[in-house]
Order: structure tokens, then C-alpha cells, then sequence
């Protein structure tokens, strides 16, 4: 069943987006060639705690981190480590808070210093990807049309999805129905109705769709060891269209 909100759980919501997208841009301005992920980890950390609210990650099923830092072919999950980041590396970032009861949870993929060519694409790809998806939410549509608007936008472009993770509902928990893959049949799934909260994730390959998790039990790769990109908003279904609850008004590099 997909939770309808009612309008002051999601003022609550868009306290915890606020916390979410304060630490996204710190970590944002942190990031270039030399900077450990773990340095990104204990920024956000700090960040979180000064807010009064604390990660929606650290805990979860035993996640040891803050936030997840995932480089160039890991596509989700990424335990933020030691290793420095490098000149021409993508980096994803996913930031999940909970404040007062309620969850934000948002992720955007950065270029390293100098990076392009279809390195450069897939992240502009992705990041398209999840604008369609998100201009799909209004009560007119279906689950699926958000699903399908990142197929589209990523296969139009010679990418592949990831489908063997999801998008989700998000509240009063991180993950509530329903599960919004990364494909879909548009014109089907439930009918979007106003109070709808989404959290949408675009997670797109440069080659494969297959996927991997590492020995440490949470970094998903890539089979192939290609690059892949992920963006993800949480947002509201409004009478007026989708409301993005995670949006950094400001531009992105």
C-alpha cells in the first residue's frame, strides 16, 4: 500500500530534505582530486549531528557509515574509505537523514577535476534520466511512467539501467512501498495521487546492466568494471505536479 501523507507529515519531510541537501552541498564543495572519502564521511557526520537529526545509513542493516561514497564503477552502496579520490573519477554521493520522525534521502554523482567524453555523458545522461522521471509524478500518470522515463533517457543514449535496484516510497521510513525500478511498461502501476512521496533514483551504466556486490557485503559494482552514475531526489505528487523536496537551487558542476 502507498502511504498518502497528509500535509504536516510532509512539512516534516522537507525538515529532514533541508538537513539532506545542507550536507550534499558542503560535501559538494569538498570535492577534488586528494580528498578522501572518509573525510566526505566525517563532514557529513558532523553536519547531521549539529542539525539535531541523525543518518538514515549509519546502522541500517548493519551499514558501518554515514552516508554511501560510491567511484566510478561501483554504482550504489560505496563504503566511504581512505582511498583518496583521483583526477577523473565520478563520484556518487547519497545522503539519507532522519529528522524528527521523517526521512530525506537524495544522491548526485560529480565529476573529479577534468573528466569527459562518455564519462562526462553518463553523469549528464543520469542526471536527465531523473528529471524525466521526476516530471512523470503528477496525478494524471502511473508508477511506471517514472520507471519508463529513465529507460527511455538512458537507452535513447546507448546506456543501460540497473534493475536489480529500485527506487522507493519514503516517510516515517526510509523505505516504504512502492519499489520504483529503473524500467517499466509506461501507463501501468498504480495511479500517482496527490500526497504520494517518492524518493526516485536514476542508477545508470556505461556498459552492462549486470551487477555485483563485493566481499565487504555493500558495495555494489559494476560485472563489467564500467562506469556508472546515480542521481536521486526525494519529492512529493502535488495536485500542481511533483514537488522536489531535495533541490540544491543552485547549479551543479
Amino acid at each position: 500500500m502507498i502511504i498518502i501523507k497528509s500535509p504536516q507529515e510532509i512539512e516534516k519531510m522537507r525538515a529532514s530534505c533541508e538537513i539532506a541537501v545542507d550536507v550534499m552541498n558542503v560535501l559538494e564543495s569538498m570535492l577534488e582530486p586528494g580528498v578522501r572519502a572518509s573525510e566526505l564521511d566525517r563532514q557529513a557526520a558532523a553536519i547531521i549531528r549539529d542539525k539535531g537529526a541523525r543518518s538514515a545509513f549509519k546502522g541500517y542493516r548493519g551499514y558501518p557509515a554515514n552516508i554511501c561514497v560510491s567511484v566510478n564503477e561501483e554504482v550504489v552502496h560505496g563504503i566511504p574509505r581512505d582511498k583518496k579520490l583521483e583526477e577523473g573519477d565520478i563520484v556518487s554521493i547519497d545522503v539519507g537523514v532522519e529528522f524528527c520522525g521523517y526521512f530525506g534521502d537524495m544522491a548526485r554523482t560529480y565529476k573529479i577535476g577534468n573528466v569527459n567524453g562518455e564519462k562526462a555523458r553518463l553523469v549528464e545522461v543520469t542526471r536527465l534520466a531523473l528529471s524525466d522521471a521526476v516530471e512523470m509524478a503528477r496525478p494524471e500518470r502511473r508508477l511506471y511512467d517514472i520507471s519508463h522515463a529513465i529507460e527511455s533517457r538512458a537507452v535513447s543514449n546507448g546506456f543501460s539501467v540497473v534493475r536489480d535496484y529500485v527506487g522507493h516510497g519514503i516517510g516515517a521510513r526510509l523505505h516504504e512501498a512502492p519499489q520504483i525500478p529503473n524500467f517499466g511498461k509506461p501507463g501501468t502501476g498504480p495511479r500517482l495521487k496527490p500526497g504520494m512521496t517518492f524518493a526516485v533514483e536514476a542508477m545508470i551504466n556505461m556498459g552492462s546492466s549486470d551487477v555485483r556486490t563485493m566481499p565487504d557485503g555493500w558495495t555494489v559494482v559494476t560485472e563489467d568494471m564500467r562506469p556508472s552514475a546515480h542521481f536521486e531526489d526525494t519529492i512529493v505528487v502535488t495536485a500542481e505536479g511533483p514537488e522536489v523536496l531535495t533541490c540544491q537551487r543552485r547549479k551543479k558542476r
